[in-house]
């Protein structure tokens, strides 16, 4: 951070939602010491430098070797023989302008580190881990030691006999809407049952907006006992006064204190591990001792073992016996001990990733006091990346190449057939990125026959340099998959990287068609949504690839690895329906700032961008009004009337303005229909003290009652409104604006706001049931346009957002669409000039997007008196906005890499993969196998979704087969018979016989009435057996046109 205090949001922006304001401050105030330059050093620096603390200083004594380049990504061949920390000191430099970074090439001291908050040890030996840990804890400095074996990993935090956790798990605090509060002892809270109170015991909560038991408005923070998901206890609420109606409860995060052993102690107390993969309890407790061991033979052997050889690892385990003399560890695991002394000289990207991620992350937590800490142990193996046969590997001494560090580990021959991958990386963002990092590294594609192909549409934004590390200033704009290619050769001349800047979609099928992906050896996701993910495991379903897939979520992370035939997929898409905002809530009844930015935003898309692309569509498009009028009565009436409004002048009843005053004029005005005279209207319908049949107050609940606003010009918010929407309103209309606010505010005293009369004749209905019956009488019967407030409709970004009382018109839909098609079809219509449709921009300050959505829900807070947010929170929910930091990215993509290892090494058992779920905040892993394809039966035979039909449609270059001759080939090859015959949605066979003597493509062409694209080699055909048709899952009959 360039100063204290100051937050260059634009830089930070996705990290400060994962972290907050006052985290990050803390951070900018702590100096780091990193000690060691190799690949595990470099890449904790990286995270750090990236998170934003006050300085990083990175300390090695060591000149660069070959054997670093394996992992060290910021050293390069002509650094050999050249310090490390000197090496590396410009690129770390470079990767964040608010963090100075320095160079140490001297040993480590006591006067070095006492000035330090944060010390970091990294390849370091046991004797200084003890002498450096011990001068640590006595100086109240945060000590870390981090170091990674080849395919093992270890981690050790210290952080004084008193370290004070802030917020334990960094989730928002728990906000829950209050139905009912007994009176007695002790009360039971009942909430409301829109979701689960998600609070435990010992939460503690205040409570505001109670009605009749104010007592608890004002009372300190009230600890609470669980009862059920909807319920929980506070103690004696029995001389409260009696409970009426409203009120929320909030938890307060509670801080935490937390006592930690120096590491000479700490070595002693096997309690203090943390575990990550419950199947590997005990060789994580045989290598606490392992790693020790090493240390021991590095000492008296002045080196590590030698790779894979027997006599070294005979005296590892020699070690690791005397020491568990005294430590007693009851299921001493030999063979791994074994494995780490074959493997130890390894140096390996992926585990780096993963410790480094973690490591860094730790560092977060000792400078901001945000999240639990590590106590005190972890230790991480990924030993199953080895050759599943039981057998060494005997050939693994050093070549004297980039490559040395995961050759002693896999052998020359592995690394060989690393480079003759060629993989598909979707996605160059932040995962992207990492993974490419560690492609270079790897030698993924790096041979002669071997390829990485990256596609990307995006362009690299400032908002992108915190966390996709390869990018910097200078890159901003261009485009994301061109420069991670570039930065990846950089690192790895030898790599060979195309990069495309393609969306991964049907529309690109004729790039990524059957050949590219049958040349493929496997796929790495690095998506950003659902949908995308869906489509590829989709692609890659169909052509039988492996696929590496992972995402964050802030601190949280996931991989999944997808093996042909052995695994399940990523799999379709999970209906997100059940989190939608109902549409009753957006439109009367919001109860959370979440719902009023939805609202917000929702405004947004139907003014400034859907109308005026229906204008635009109106005016290039003849058919368009009879196009709009088969959507139905209701949505053709609403879109056709903003049509001719956006078209028709002010002065002639219309919308469409002339000058910027018109545009100011309509701001105002639109504000009055929004805060003021549609609130007017609902109350009318509804009075504050109006009662359900039931006799229970209808403003109760989730169901807050709002109050009207009277326009002020001198209050901020109602001004940035008015400043906000007539400069999206001139925008869109090529109308110059300005934010002269004297100007707009003489502008507003010349502005006539009708008079409005909430009017009874408005139906609200009440219930789904209500809406649809009314909906069935037609439009004729309903003699008025009626507002929807159904309970459990889902919103949609409409069209443009109606205000309640201009749609309550004493006019039927069908008289006022004539009246409209008339107008429309005028000639001078048409000779009107085009609009601007807005497309909504959360990061850029000056478009005022954000500055209406934060105006406009800020607001509408108001009127439903929920708690304003700020700009930063509200860009967050308004612009779906994911919280991303660097530490994740790293991890998950070491654990995405080394599901690579295992793929490239061909291994066919299931219990060799790892599927992970990590949360670094509360340091919570989970890593297990995945889970099998799920099997399906066929007329007695079982299959799963990688089992399908291959069905060559010109085999041996013969014509193409008849629809007959896929019948008789399908019953003769697997014994069933086919009944029907379905592409897509469309049938191509159910008995038709006259179809079985033209050919499969000439069926599609006709039953689809479109020609096959070229590029289009294979078809999938869902068929229906005559021997099981109840069947409801089969397998895909995938016709190859070859």
């Amino acid at each position: 951070m360039s100063e204290i205090g100051e937050i260059d949001e634009g830089f930070y922006s996705r990290q400060l939602y994962v972290l907050g304001h006052e985290a990050m401050r803390r951070m900018g105030e702590a100096n780091v010491l990193i000690a060691g330059m190799r690949g595990l050093g470099v890449e904790i620096a990286k995270n750090v430098i990236l998170s934003g603390v006050k300085s990083v200083t990175v300390q090695d004594e060591g000149l660069a070797v070959w054997a670093d380049l394996s992992s060290q990504f910021f050293l390069k061949e002509s650094h050999l023989g050249q310090n490390r920390a000197t090496c590396s000191l410009q690129q770390l430099s470079d990767l964040n302008p608010h963090v100075r970074v320095w160079a140490h090439t001297g040993p480590l001291n006591e006067d070095l580190i006492k000035q330090f908050q944060v010390v970091v040890l990294t390849d370091s030996s046991l004797d200084d881990q003890k002498r450096f840990g011990e001068l640590c804890h006595s100086h109240g400095i945060k000590f870390i030691v981090a170091d990674t074996k080849g395919l093992c990993g270890q981690l050790f935090c210290d952080f004084g006999e008193e370290f004070e956790v802030l917020d334990q798990d960094g989730e928002t605090p728990v906000s829950v809407m209050i139905q009912h509060i007994s009176k007695a002892n002790p009360g039971v809270v009942i909430c409301t049952d829109d979701q689960r109170h998600g609070l435990q015991d010992g939460s503690k909560v205040v409570f505001s907006e109670v009605q009749g038991m104010t007592e608890l408005n004002s009372m300190s923070p009230v600890e609470i006992k669980y009862c059920s998901a909807y319920s929980f206890s506070i103690g004696d609420t029995s001389g409260f006064s009696d409970y009426q109606r409203g009120g929320v409860a909030t938890e307060v995060k509670q801080p935490c204190k937390l006592s930690f052993k120096r590491l000479s102690e700490a070595l002693l107390d096997h309690e203090l591990l943390t575990w990550n993969d419950f199947g590997k309890i005990s060789k994580h407790t045989t290598l606490h001792l392992a790693f020790q061991a090493l240390h021991s033979f590095a000492k008296r052997e002045k080196r590590l073992p030698n790779p894979w050889c027997q006599s070294d690892a005979d005296s590892l385990l020699a070690i690791v016996r005397e020491l568990n003399t005294a430590a007693q560890v009851e299921q001493l695991d030999e063979a791994v001990v074994r494995r780490l002394s074959y493997t130890a000289r390894g140096d390996l990207a992926p585990v780096n990733a993963f410790i480094g991620g973690l490591a860094a992350q730790e560092v977060i937590k000792a400078c901001s006091r945000k999240f639990t800490p590590l106590k005190q142990w972890m230790y991480f193996d990924a030993l199953e990346c080895l050759p599943e046969e039981d057998h060494q590997l005997t050939e693994c001494s050093t070549k004297g190449t980039r490559y040395d560090g995961q050759i002693a580990v896999f052998g020359p021959a592995f690394q060989e057939k690393l480079g003759r991958m060629k993989y598909f990386l979707v996605g160059a963002g932040a995962i992207g990125c990492e993974l490419l990092k560690n492609f270079a590294l790897m030698g993924l594609g790096a041979g002669r026959e071997g390829q990485v192909t990256v596609t990307d549409m995006d362009f690299i934004e400032r908002s992108n340099l915190n966390r996709q590390f390869l990018f910097r200033s200078q890159d901003i704009g261009k485009a994301k998959s061109e420069v991670a290619a570039k930065a990846g050769r950089q690192m790895n001349p030898e790599m060979n990287i195309i990069a495309h800047q393609n969306r991964l979609d049907a529309d690109s099928e004729g790039v990524y068609d059957y050949n590219f992906f049958m040349s493929l050896d496997g796929v790495a996701a690095a998506l950003d949504n659902v949908e995308a993910r869906v489509y590829l495991d989709g692609r890659c379903v169909q052509h039988q690839k492996p696929m590496l897939e992972g995402g964050t979520l802030g601190s949280k992370g996931h991989t999944l690895v997808v093996v042909p035939h052995l695994t399940e997929s990523y799999g379709p898409a999970k209906s997100s329906a059940g989190n939608a905002i109902p549409m009753c809530t957006l439109k009367n009844f919001p109860y959370r700032i979440e719902h009023t930015l939805q609202w917000a935003r929702d405004q947004f898309e139907g003014l400034f961008k859907h109308t005026p692309e229906n204008v635009n569509l109106f005016l290039s498009d003849s058919e368009f009004v009879n196009r709009t009028l088969d959507h139905g009565d209701a949505e053709a009436l609403e879109i056709l009337e903003g049509v001719w409004s956006s078209l028709e002048d002010m002065k002639a009843g219309g919308k469409r303005p002339t000058c910027w005053e018109d545009c100011v004029s309509w701001a105002r005005r639109k504000w009055e229909t929004l805060y003021n005279n549609d609130i007017r209207q609902l109350l009318h319908c509804f009075p504050p003290e109006e009662v359900t049949a039931n006799g229970l107050l209808f403003w109760s609940g989730t169901k807050r009652c709002p109050h009207p606003l009277t326009f002020d010009p001198n209050n901020s918010t109602h001004l940035e409104y008015v400043v906000a929407a007539a400069n999206l309103y001139a925008c869109i209309y090529g109308i110059n604006g300005t934010t002269d606010r004297a100007a707009i505010k003489r502008i507003l005293e010349q502005v006539h706001v009708p008079p409005f009369t909430p009017k009874s004749s408005v139906k609200i209905h009440v219930t789904d049931k209500e809406m649809e019956e009314d909906k069935k009488k037609g439009s004729d019967d309903a003699g008025e346009l009626a507002v929807s407030v159904g309970n459990h409709a889902t919103t949609s970004l409409p069209y443009s957002p109606p205000s309640l009382h201009a749609l309550c018109v004493f006019v039927t839909e069908k008289a006022r669409l004539e009246e409209l098609k008339v107008k429309l079809a005028l000639p001078a219509r048409r000779s009107s000039s085009k609009m601007r449709p807005i497309d909504f921009e959360k990061d850029d300050d000056t478009n005022f997007h954000m500055d209406y959505i934060v105006a406009a829900s800020n607001l509408r807070a108001e009127n439903y008196e929920i708690p304003a947010a700020d700009r930063h929170q509200s860009k967050r929910i308004a612009g779906r906005i994911m919280p991303a930091i660097a530490t994740t990215t790293a991890a998950v993509a070491g654990l995405m890499c080394l599901e690579l290892f295992k793929l490239v090494q061909g291994q066919e058992k299931i219990s060799s993969y790892r599927t992970a779920y990590i949360n670094l905040a509360v340091q919570y892993f989970v890593l297990s196998q995945p889970s099998r394809p799920q099997a399906f039966e066929v007329a007695g035979k079982k299959y799963t979704l990688w089992d399908d039909f291959l069905v060559e449609g010109r085999r041996g270059g013969q014509q193409e087969m008849t629809l007959e001759d896929l019948v008789q080939y399908v019953r003769e090859k697997y014994n069933l018979t086919v009944s029907s015959l379905f592409y897509g949605p469309a049938i191509l066979y159910s008995g038709q016989k006259d179809r079985l003597t033209k050919s499969v493509s000439d069926v599609v062409k006709m039953v689809t009435k479109k020609d096959i694209p070229p590029h289009k080699k294979v078809l999938e055909l869902i068929p229906s057996f005559a021997e099981d048709e109840d069947c409801e899952t089969v397998p895909t009959i995938r016709y190859l046109l070859l």
